[in-house]
């Protein structure tokens, strides 16, 4: 059965790669995607630089039109007023984006398609563009993030829920909170790019030269580095292990001052993805050391799959998601148990685990996760598409 093209609101393609960089691609291998780049969680800061860089960001990707990175994959960033809460703002926001998406999609030759969500503020431009689903892809506890209001965040995640045809969470604590507005709402683990990762386990493989440098044992991390990371987590492993060398690999979005003075920690920046495997290749230990809140518990690290599929020996914070894979990783209630697990890791690796963990990851593909939410959606769009035609008979 032909599938239904999709139109998307997601993050800013160019970020970092989550969940819906890794789930739209799979979808494009059979349909048209148009990714929309973020239509703004929030009011931006002027006095940011960050803020302010990601406008003038904005601007220039709009400038340059719709950008084409696969064969039936579209990203495109509208100009719109970065007033979520704002009923102007939005009123003509919907008017910007009903003309931008009908242009594009003739443009692209759409045929009928979905309507996906991957954030908080698209509820306002449902029911615009002629769309015959609506999928609510949740994959965070948006009114925890310290940028955002917070009331004014969960009314809309809410409203999103429930006017949703289905909903898919990406951990327990989302699907259990959001199912209690709309029943049709699913777990969407996250999937792995196991061929990828695993190319840590070929001893061929390259340790990159800033990481090859650092004196062994190398304690790992990648990704954001974000208030929700337990930086006094950090400085107490560094502090009690002056021979361990701590690699933060990542943007830094938060104040690390209190590493200042720490030798053995070391800020490597960011990396592109496809160099993250040589990363785990040099690792002893990867690290999932975040602060656990009412943030954090709704999360579900996409690096843990990508760690294990390295082969990597994880140790984590006490995270909900993670606990489920305490076979094959150390979860720590405390610093003193986090410095235990990280001494047990090093002290127990070995070729042969490092080959088995990543084999535990074969099966986890984005391509199968993505298999059943298809079948899902595919379910829930027969539904629909049955009781149109029995309003029709009985009309």
């Amino acid at each position: 059965m032909a599938a239904d093209d999709i139109v998307c609101f997601a993050k800013d393609w160019n970020e970092d790669p989550t969940s819906c960089n890794h789930v739209l691609r799979e979808l494009s291998k059979s349909r048209r995607v148009l990714w929309i780049n973020s239509i703004a969680t929030r009011t931006p800061n002027l006095a940011s630089r960050r803020d302010v860089r990601k406008i003038f960001s904005k601007l220039a990707s709009f400038a340059r039109g719709p950008n084409r990175v696969s064969d039936r994959l579209w990203v495109y960033t509208p100009i719109v007023l970065p007033f979520p809460h704002s009923r102007a703002a939005v009123a003509v926001n919907q008017w910007i984006l009903r003309a931008s998406v009908a242009i594009l999609r003739r443009r692209m030759g759409m045929g009928p398609f979905q309507l996906w969500s991957w954030v908080p503020t698209a509820s306002r431009y449902f029911g615009l563009f002629g769309e015959s689903l609506i999928v609510y892809y949740c994959t965070d506890n948006w009114s925890q993030f310290g940028s955002v209001n917070a009331e004014q965040t969960e009314r809309l995640v809410l409203d999103q829920a429930r006017r949703a045809n289905i909903v898919f969470g990406t951990s327990d604590l989302i699907v259990e909170h959001l199912r209690k507005h709309n029943p049709e709402t699913h777990l969407a683990a996250h999937g792995v790019d196991h061929s990828l990762f695993a190319r840590a386990t070929d001893e061929r493989a390259p340790v990159p030269d800033d990481l090859a440098a650092l004196p062994g044992p190398v304690l790992g991390f990648y990704g954001l580095i974000e208030d929700w990371m337990d930086l006094e987590l950090i400085a107490y492993l560094a502090q009690r292990h002056p021979d361990w060398s701590i690699a933060l690999v990542g943007r830094v979005c938060v104040d690390t001052s209190r590493l200042d003075g720490l030798p053995n920690v070391h800020f490597l920046g960011r990396k592109p993805h496809g160099e993250l495997p040589l990363y785990c290749k040099g690792f002893s230990v990867g690290l999932i050391p975040h602060k656990v809140n009412e943030l954090t518990r709704h999360m579900n690290p996409i690096k843990l799959r990508e760690y294990l599929s390295a082969g990597l020996p994880v140790v984590s914070t006490a995270l909900p998601e993670v606990r489920h894979y305490a076979a094959h990783c150390t979860v720590a209630e405390s610093h003193e148990e986090f410095e235990q697990g990280v001494e047990a890791a090093i002290r127990n690796d070995s070729p042969e685990a490092r080959r088995a963990r990543s084999a535990s990851m074969r099966w986890e593909t984005w391509e199968s996760k993505v298999q059943e939410i298809v079948l899902h959606v595919e379910r829930m769009r027969q539904r629909e598409m049955r009781e149109s035609a029995g309003v029709g008979c009985r009309v």
